[in-house]
């Protein structure tokens, strides 16, 4: 197992259309999964697509904690279940109708960054487990935004290319910092 070096923003493996895989079920594919899992972990973040690690292959790692998608998503009361961490290979998106919301968002590519990005609210998502079987899955709210998020990388996708408004583009330090003055007033 190895923590893998982020590709930030510039890096053309990030720009291009990564490559699918063909035999989700190659040992280098599970250590390339393994690798991605240790990264994520290293890190702390929500997902990680390969193309962030330097590897134009069309894999997706995520996982959402339940405090995370209550927290997210304004549900009170009980924490909901979280997605346990999932590995997606050839994932594919279809959005279940036209309505998008807007969220922060924030990237392992585009470090100490957030703004506010439009994503489907409602999506199917279908895709390669590593053992070759098929996963397909709906999400709606903070679940569906990673998932898009992390498929856009792989198509060459950043979130600011999805930007409607750029200036909420902001260091995440400064967010913050306001955030936490606006609570204590």
């Amino acid at each position: 197992m190895a923590i893998l070096k982020i590709a930030r923003m510039g890096h053309p493996v990030l720009k291009r259309v990564a490559e699918s895989v063909i035999d989700p079920t190659a040992p280098e594919i599970h250590k390339l999964i393994n690798d991605m899992v240790d990264t994520l972990e290293d890190i702390g973040g929500a997902g990680l697509a390969a193309p962030q690690v330097h590897v134009p292959l069309r894999v997706v790692v995520f996982h959402v904690p339940g405090t995370r998608l209550a927290a997210e998503d304004g549900a009170s009361g009980q924490v909901p279940p979280g997605i346990p961490l999932t590995a997606l290979i050839n994932p594919e998106i279809t959005p279940l109708g036209p309505e998008t919301v807007e969220g922060i968002e924030a990237c392992l590519s585009v470090p100490g960054l957030a703004g506010m990005v439009p994503r489907y609210r409602n999506i199917r998502y279908r895709a390669l487990a590593p053992d070759g079987s098929v996963i397909e899955r709906e999400a709606s709210g903070f679940h569906a935004r990673v998932v898009q998020h992390e498929c856009d990388h792989l198509d060459g996708i950043l979130y600011p290319m999805r930007m409607k408004d750029m200036a909420t583009l902001s260091f995440v330090e400064e967010l913050r910092r306001y955030e936490d003055k606006e609570a204590e007033d």
